[in-house]
């Protein structure tokens, strides 16, 4: 016998306890997408309510009302009034703050006149008590007519009752309450009675929302001018009939607390969470704790990302060796070898950080502090055209900014969004450091200053800086260019603080490894194959030429086949597709004072920043990987010269580099998140053109002036 499939909208105000909700009745039986034409995340998942009864479950976009103002609020509402063909909707599950009731009543108010079964969950019960504030549960339910249920999905507590109710209102043995929360009146009656007659099938209420909001609706052009000629007859005021809508719904709502809820005076109790407040939002000692809290985090996804990301770079590196021992040497395992292998292990390697950064972020998150962040920094984030909630991706991409990008989606502004994505970049994240490392010690002297102060340590610093300072600069300047018209809202509640939900942190960080993986590892594979290709070939037969040559050398000095080796790989390099682009920029690049073979890394590198390095090894003919090696490298590169014996490696050209991969794209990771995230090339393009441009235009500055 087939199991009977419902489907029920899980909504609820922001921070009710809908998202503990959400994970507690689903566990890890959870699919991340997005919403048709928006990049709002659509979670759904299933469970069980009997043995032949499945449910799937999703997950709305929290909203206060069913007046909607952003992209998510709004998909949240498309669904609410069934206009979201795709989303089929049995009954809804209403997520509501105890301990915040009389503002979510608003919404249990306007839901209930929808007409469609509801079913009220109950959640921050023990935090209203600690506020001292009693729900008749019985009483409540009485005065709302619809079934209403305890619930902390944190310990597992009223689960079963929830599931019951679930099942019962589905048998229709609830039914929706005959009578309004609020009667229509007056001229909107009037308008409403005639829009039924068009709609039979709508309530009264609903038919309210038909004549703001219908040309949002997929309605014929005929239906539309019907409507619009309603409103003219009847001087419908969208402004005036929500304005007493609102006060009669609170009116009505005061009478229901009255009666099923007691409350202290508001003086009676200070808890925990406000005396929290006044330290983390201090004027002063919140930002001292602000930065300290950010530099842990920043801190804590270098150390503990370190050993599984070694750990995968060796296993990938063990199994490659396992491979090339006894494959036969063809196109073939050279394409396995350096193309899959090596573009499956540049995408693993990041899993670890992205898991870790999303983890400790859900941490915040759940805890109440990430609110206090975005509070604290909306005010600098306002005046270049982001808001408060723009720091933490901004932040995160200081680690990567692969996740920080998709960490963005809790920006609800458009415009403010899209910004964040397009300077998040700016920030030097952990690839960039191979390259600062080795340019710095190659180009800069190793001084102190007061006795304690490294000049390295300085310029390390220094380009952190650059890179979050020019992020500023770009985010004030393209907020003019870009068109978005898009009312800007940083409604912040600051919920209470709480310990995390560690369940939620591990479905989170799963979630979003399998995101980054299915999803942008797709194209990461696709470009990584295609520098394969390039790398490996070349035009007409002077690779061929080479290879015959040192193939002959290599027989006549065995001992010198490892150096002679290296020598081919270069050389085989140079004369490949990826080599004659080097060849081809070089004049482009020489006023920058970088030479083929930086064309060569800067090509190469657009995979993955910290490529630069390996580039730079297998150009001069070192081995790369241990203190002494490397330490070659520095010493191959600091005698490396032009033609006419000018060293290539001045204070002039590394500064310029250094400036060079503070400010350009070269990640194609960030890239193919940046098309997904926005749907579009469109967008990675601009960031691609006018990162270069910028990138371009500095280091050729620094380079002339300082040489």
């Amino acid at each position: 016998m087939s199991k009977k499939q419902l489907h029920i909208a899980l909504v609820g105000n922001p921070n009710s306890g809908k998202s503990s909700l959400f994970n507690e009745l689903t566990g890890l039986q959870q699919k991340v997408g997005n919403f048709p034409g928006v990049t709002v995340d659509k979670k759904a998942g299933s469970f069980k309510l009997s043995t032949d009864v499945e449910a799937t479950l999703i997950d709305l976009p929290g909203t206060y009302s069913l007046y909607p103002r952003r992209e998510d609020e709004w998909v949240a509402y498309k669904v609410l009034m069934r206009e979201d063909r795709e989303l089929e909707m049995d009954l809804i599950l209403l997520v509501v703050d105890a301990s915040n009731l009389k503002r979510n009543l608003l919404f249990v108010s306007q839901i209930i006149d929808l007409k469609i079964p509801v079913i009220v969950a109950l959640s921050m019960v023990d935090l209203a008590k600690q506020k001292d504030i009693v729900i008749d549960v019985p009483a409540l339910e009485r005065e709302l007519g619809v079934p209403v249920v305890p619930v902390n999905p944190r310990k597992g507590k009223g689960i079963p009752q929830l599931k019951k109710a679930i099942e019962d209102t589905a048998a229709e043995k609830y039914k929706a309450p005959v009578r309004d929360f609020i009667p229509v009146a007056g001229n909107a009656l009037e308008a409403v009675k005639e829009v039924k007659e068009l709609f039979p099938e709508l309530s009264d209420y609903k038919a309210v929302h038909y004549l703001i909001n219908h040309e949002n609706f997929q309605l014929s052009g005929d239906l539309q001018q019907k409507i619009e000629k309603i409103e003219q007859k009847h001087q419908f005021n969208h402004t005036k009939v929500q304005a007493e809508e609102i006060l009669q719904r609170y009116q009505r709502i005061s009478a229901i607390m009255k009666k099923s809820v007691s409350e202290p005076t508001p003086l009676e109790k200070k808890i925990f969470s406000d005396k929290l407040d006044n330290l983390l939002l201090h004027r002063v000692w919140g930002y001292i704790i602000l930065l300290s809290v950010l530099f842990l985090l920043f801190q804590s996804v270098f150390w503990l990302a370190e050993y599984p990301m070694n750990f995968i770079e060796w296993g990938f590196a063990s199994v490659s060796d396992w491979f090339a021992s006894f494959l036969p040497k063809n196109w073939l395992s050279d394409l396995f070898l350096n193309g899959i292998l090596a573009g499956l292990s540049g995408i693993l390697v990041f899993v670890p950080q992205i898991m870790i950064l999303f983890g400790l972020i859900t941490v915040l998150e759940d805890t109440g502090y990430m609110a206090r962040i975005s509070f604290l920094s909306d005010k600098l984030m306002r005046k270049v055209g982001l808001n408060g909630k723009s720091v933490m991706p901004m932040i995160s991409g200081f680690a990567c900014a692969v996740p920080a990008i998709m960490s963005t989606r809790n920006i609800e502004n458009k415009k403010e969004r899209l910004l964040t994505m397009l300077v998040t970049p700016l920030m030097s994240c952990s690839a960039r450091l191979p390259v600062y490392t080795i340019l710095i010690s190659l180009v800069i002297p190793d001084k102190l200053f007061f006795g304690f102060l490294s000049q390295r340590g300085l310029v390390m610093m220094g380009l952190y800086l650059l890179g979050l300072v020019m992020a500023l600069i770009v985010s004030y300047v393209a907020k003019w260019f870009i068109k978005i018209k898009e009312k800007s809202f940083f409604i912040l509640e600051l919920p209470t603080y709480r310990p995390p939900r560690w369940n939620n942190v591990v479905v989170t960080m799963i979630n979003k490894a399998k995101i980054f993986v299915f999803d942008a590892g797709k194209i990461i594979m696709i470009i990584s194959l295609i520098l394969w290709a390039l790398s490996s070939y070349g035009p007409g037969d002077k690779r061929a030429e080479i290879q015959t040559e040192y193939e002959a050398l290599i027989v006549k000095n065995p001992e010198a086949k490892d150096s002679l080796s290296q020598e081919m790989g270069a050389k085989l390099l140079e004369y490949s597709y990826a080599g004659r682009i080097g060849k081809a920029i070089e004049p482009a690049i020489k006023p920058l004072g970088y030479d083929w073979k930086i064309g060569i890394a800067l090509v190469t590198s657009f995979a993955a920043r910290e490529v630069f390095v390996g580039t730079m090894a297998t150009l001069y003919s070192v081995e790369g990987g241990d203190d002494a090696d490397a330490n070659t490298l520095s010493e191959k590169m600091k005698a490396a010269t032009w033609t006419d014996g000018r060293p290539i490696y001045t204070l002039a050209s590394g500064l310029s580099l250094l400036i060079f991969y503070v400010l350009a794209m070269q990640c194609m990771s960030t890239l193919a998140v940046v098309k997904r995230e926005t749907k579009s090339w469109k967008w990675p393009l601009i960031q691609l053109a006018y990162m270069t441009f910028l990138a371009y235009t500095m280091s050729l500055l620094v380079y002339q002036l300082l040489k």
